[in-house]
């Protein structure tokens, strides 16, 4: 995105000046990351999908997984890591698109990924998002493997503060983008949490995916 550098740290760093509701929010990236259509699916083998047991269950949405760690204040992520599927990305900002579209990092990149400036930064109360493509016309890209994780792997974020947020996986779901369940997905738990989301489900060369992966995360552990 314009305005951005993936090097260069400015000495402070600003919350962003003001975030849109919820609400609102939440239909927004169900028209924009529903419509990542940076996939090509044009693979013999498609990216994994996510099993029925990793789930979210009723316990760990309502937020009882492991004891409470303190909310980080405001600070940019700057890379991603996901060593139960290899992820070791950096991360750029992603804000709305001139169409009202959350936006994506370039496709011609395939590990990259982005946060999304309209949600708390990775470690603070509330609801961080960060978005990445599933594959590009040249093969596998930052989040295919997204499908495949399970409750308790470790998705880690490295921020501009010097401080990595760890968070734990409590629920990999796939969601069909015209029945996506947004105030489920993007709402606040109370706590700070992450979703990494990724294009899934099945594919046309009309319209690509038909749905998104996501995996529902809660901070477990700051170093």
């Amino acid at each position: 995105m314009s305005g951005y550098e993936l090097s260069g740290m400015a000495e402070e760093e600003e919350r962003p000046k003001k975030r849109a509701p919820w609400g609102v929010i939440a239909l927004v990236l169900l028209t924009g990351l529903a419509l990542i259509r940076n996939g090509s699916g044009e693979f013999d083998a498609g990216p994994p999908q996510p099993a029925s047991a990793a789930a979210a269950d009723a316990r760990t949405a309502r937020g009882t997984l492991g004891g409470a760690v303190q909310a980080l204040p405001f600070s940019e992520p700057d890379r991603v890591r996901i060593p139960a599927i290899r992820v070791d990305a950096p991360v750029m900002q992603v804000g709305l698109d001139t169409d009202g579209w959350v936006g994506a990092p370039p496709p011609e990149d395939p590990n990259l990924a982005g946060w999304f400036t309209g949600a708390v930064s990775p470690g603070e109360k509330g609801t961080a998002v960060v978005v990445g493509h599933v594959d590009n016309t040249q093969g596998p890209a930052v989040f295919y493997g997204l499908g495949a994780l399970k409750k308790g792997n470790h998705v880690e974020v490295a921020r501009r503060d010097g401080k990595t947020a760890v968070f734990e996986i409590y629920g990999v779901e796939v969601f069909e983008k015209n029945n996506f369940p947004g105030d489920r997905v993007y709402a606040s738990k109370g706590s700070p949490e992450l979703r990494v989301i990724t294009c899934g489900g099945g594919f046309s060369k009309a319209n690509g995916y038909d749905g998104n992966v996501v995996a529902f995360a809660r901070l477990i552990e700051v170093r």
